[in-house]
């Protein structure tokens, strides 16, 4: 992971340029309509700065999985008019990325416009970082802005190919995400925690083990706390755990114990016979899971002891619920945490920062994802770099800026 250095705006002189700016308008989409626009807000600022100094603004993005074919219901122009309604202006969009439709919508572009151009993914060679595919790209413009963190961790040909042959910036969005992450785990104010929940540890081990070196206390929580407690021996009834899990989750244990680094479980659980929303439900100490019976939340004893814990952080980074919150009432312990983690952040006592799918719908449906100091809406990136990763996109944007490529 390490420091990473990388130019911001601040030092890209945009008027009268041509700036490729990799966004992620990979947004969701149920029957033609978007039903998050939150990735198109974000992105905003950076479009509305580049285009206010002057720079003629070439937006690029992938959009679901088109397999390097051209599919029309993934074409991304119903997402470049969307994204026109929410910066106010005219958006243009071209029909392909590269090639002479992508040539001539560039050239008719003036100082301050902006252009989307088609959905990268419609050419093979984007998931394949095909240097001629890279070349093409980068001979649009005259300076590359990266602004998808989201997509960073993967070596494609817009987020990473195209930063060997283009002057390379971080749009103001990968700065604030990496800003962000800097200060949770790179050089974070201790006591620092971290909440991992969801299913499996098998998922999640890369990530727990970069943990145990950075945090204090790890608190876990969802259904991979079933694991760490059946491997201390407790009968977890029909729960959902990985049996075959069980020594490794031992060895976590006794590697943090070595660290220093405090392992928090929950004490009590609200169960259920049945897997569905507002079963009838018990509330048992975890050393008493009905045989019958699955874990479906923490229960108020672990609520209590996880605030206890939160309020003796400075820093807290958050990756995944604490129960099945989809269904109601197994929101519960996710909600409650959530809302002291948003007093604390407000009253300034916390630096919080979290991120991938499962934690900002549950954070959303909490109603205080806006409430942490930094939610990051980056599911597999944000998860990368949790883990120690190196990100392509990231590493593009540091060591090449300086090496520019012939075209």
């Amino acid at each position: 992971m390490g420091s990473v250095s990388f130019k911001t705006l601040d030092t890209l002189d945009a008027a009268g340029r041509k700036i490729l700016l990799r966004a992620d308008l990979n947004v969701p989409v149920r029957d033609g309509h978007i039903t998050d626009l939150t990735r198109i807000e974000r992105l905003a600022p950076t479009i509305r700065e580049l285009a206010d100094k002057g720079g003629r603004v070439i937006v690029v993005s992938h959009f679901d999985r088109p397999k390097g074919k051209r599919v029309p219901e993934m074409s991304l122009a119903p997402i470049a008019a969307a994204l026109g309604k929410t910066l106010g202006r005219p958006v243009a969009f071209a029909d392909d990325c590269i090639g002479p439709v992508a040539e001539a919508a560039v050239a008719a572009l003036k100082d301050g416009d902006v252009l989307v151009l088609e959905n990268t993914r419609f050419h093979a060679g984007e998931e394949k970082n095909d240097p001629e595919l890279s070349k093409a790209l980068a001979a649009l413009a005259d300076d590359y802005v990266n602004d998808a963190f989201s997509a960073a961790h993967r070596a494609h040909a817009s987020t990473e190919g195209v930063a060997r042959f283009l002057p390379s910036f971080a749009g103001r969005l990968m700065e604030a995400e990496l800003n962000a992450l800097a200060i949770a785990l790179e050089n974070p104010v201790h006591p620092v925690g971290a909440i991992v929940g969801g299913a499996k540890i098998s998922t999640k081990l890369d990530l727990i083990g970069n943990l145990l070196d950075k945090v204090d206390v790890l608190i876990v929580g969802g259904a991979m706390a079933n694991t760490f407690l059946a491997a201390k021996g407790i009968n977890v009834g029909k729960s959902l755990q990985e049996a075959d899990m069980h020594d490794t989750a031992r060895a976590i244990m006794a590697r943090a114990a070595e660290r220093g680094c405090e392992i928090v479980l929950p004490v009590d659980a609200v169960t259920a016979t049945e897997f569905r929303a507002d079963p009838p439900t018990r509330t048992v100490p975890v050393d008493a899971i009905p045989a019958d019976s699955m874990v479906l939340d923490a229960g108020p004893e672990t609520v209590r002891l996880l605030t206890q814990k939160v309020i003796g952080l400075k820093t807290l980074v958050w990756n995944g619920p604490l129960g099945a919150f989809e269904l109601h009432p197994f929101d519960t312990a996710t909600n409650e945490l959530a809302a002291e983690v948003a007093r604390r952040t407000q009253a300034g006592q916390l630096t919080s920062v979290a991120g991938g799918g499962d934690t900002v719908s549950a954070l959303r449906h909490a109603g205080v994802a806006d409430q942490m100091s930094y939610t990051s809406t980056a599911g597999g990136a944000f998860l990368e770099w949790l883990e120690g990763k190196t990100l392509p996109g990231i590493q593009a944007l540091s060591e090449l800026s300086e090496r520019i490529l012939p075209l």
